[in-house]
């Protein structure tokens, strides 16, 4: 028989309450070889990101890689890893905890923001069951993806339904697909770039690097190719830039298969052979640094492009919990919990407290036995 996870005992008149669950990739523990391999079994594991089946996969993923690759990671992760523990951990912390408050600001009734990681810790489903001990009966999920891939976003919306299917009272839901061309997301990135011009000055290309996919995926109906290049199209429009001064690549590329071109590696080495000695890189599909910005990004491919000949590198860091990113998540939030009674700006405690008075009130009338 199965066994679903509930709220016992219910208590009739207690105050319930909205969530809001920010949702990223993940990270392992540590920067070490155990932490990293678990990490990676729980990420390559996910049918969402290798397609292919399992009999097939799995004595490739146990026999060879999961031999060989957490070792080469966890020297990557120690690159990063800062006092504090993983940069996206601690990001992401920060992040939910200013959105929270700019929420509050804007709405006084009651709305929790809480975050998680798909892959390790916190996970989504222990972080969804604190939530509804908590009293939370409406839930928003916003995977921190600006631009969907069933390899991201799906995989979330994968792992919220697993969790949900097991219990026994579900909340409300609503579920954030993607925000590419958001107005107030497209002005956070534009006003990073402008502040990084105003005090390092302006480089002569300005590259967006974006994390591949297999272009099979995209062949077969993923969406995430275009939706770059229309965030693409947005910040150029906005920054007043040519096509010839922002240009689109794509990193993170892995095995042998063919992924979205161009890959970042090789428009980096390229460019110094085009009369381009100064670059800087924006990879606006990161909401919060992480391993690919901070390393694949600021440290490996700084010195590729440097040994091809170029002289100046510059990484402009991702929105992480900066304010034009706290206001544009704020704004969407916003926006996709109205109708919701805790998103009312004219929600009222004394009154919602009323409320659950003659709630309990009733129901203690009708059982004829206080609970």
């Amino acid at each position: 028989m199965p066994r679903y996870f509930g709220q016992a005992p219910h208590r009739h008149g207690s105050e319930p309450s909205a969530g809001v669950l920010l949702v990223n990739l993940g990270t392992p523990g540590g920067p070490d070889k155990r932490s990293v391999r678990r990490y990676l079994a729980q990420f390559l594991s996910d049918p969402r990101i290798v397609e292919l089946p399992g009999k097939l996969w799995k004595p490739i993923l146990h026999g060879v890689i999961l031999r060989v690759r957490p070792a080469r990671s966890a020297a990557l992760y120690a690159k990063i890893w800062t006092p504090e523990g993983s940069p996206l951990q601690t990001g992401m912390a920060t992040l939910s905890t200013r959105v929270q408050e700019a929420l509050k600001v804007q709405r006084p009734g009651p709305i929790q923001v809480r975050y998680a990681m798909r892959y390790g810790e916190p996970a989504i489903g222990k972080v969804l069951r604190e939530m509804a001990a908590s009293g939370v009966r409406r839930l928003l999920v916003l995977p921190l993806f600006p631009q969907y891939s069933g390899t991201t976003t799906a995989s979330v919306f994968d792992a919220v339904g697993a969790e949900l299917s097991r219990w026994r009272w579900v909340p409300e839901l609503r579920f954030v697909a993607d925000y590419p061309t958001e107005v107030r997301y497209i002005e956070a990135l534009a006003r990073s770039v402008e502040a990084y011009w105003q005090r390092h000055g302006r480089a002569q290309r300005l590259l967006l690097s974006y994390h591949g996919i297999p272009e099979k995926y995209f062949r077969k109906g993923d969406p995430y190719f275009c939706q770059c290049q229309a965030t693409a199209r947005r910040l150029r429009e906005r920054l007043d830039l040519s096509e010839d001064e922002l240009i689109v690549s794509f990193q993170s590329r892995v095995g042998r298969q063919s992924w979205l071109k161009p890959y970042t590696e090789a428009v980096l080495q390229s460019l110094p052979g085009e009369g381009v000695r100064h670059v800087q890189v924006l990879c606006p599909g990161f909401s919060i640094d992480c391993l690919e910005t901070l390393e694949e990004i600021a440290l490996t491919n700084h010195a590729r492009f440097l040994r091809a000949g170029g002289e100046r590198f510059d990484y402009i860091p991702a929105l992480n919990s900066g304010d034009d990113h706290v206001a544009a998540l704020a704004e969407l939030i916003l926006r996709q919990g109205q109708g919701w009674a805790e998103f009312d700006p004219a929600w009222d405690a004394g009154r919602a407290s009323a409320q659950q008075i003659a709630s309990r009130a009733r129901y203690e009338h009708v059982r004829g036995e206080p609970r």
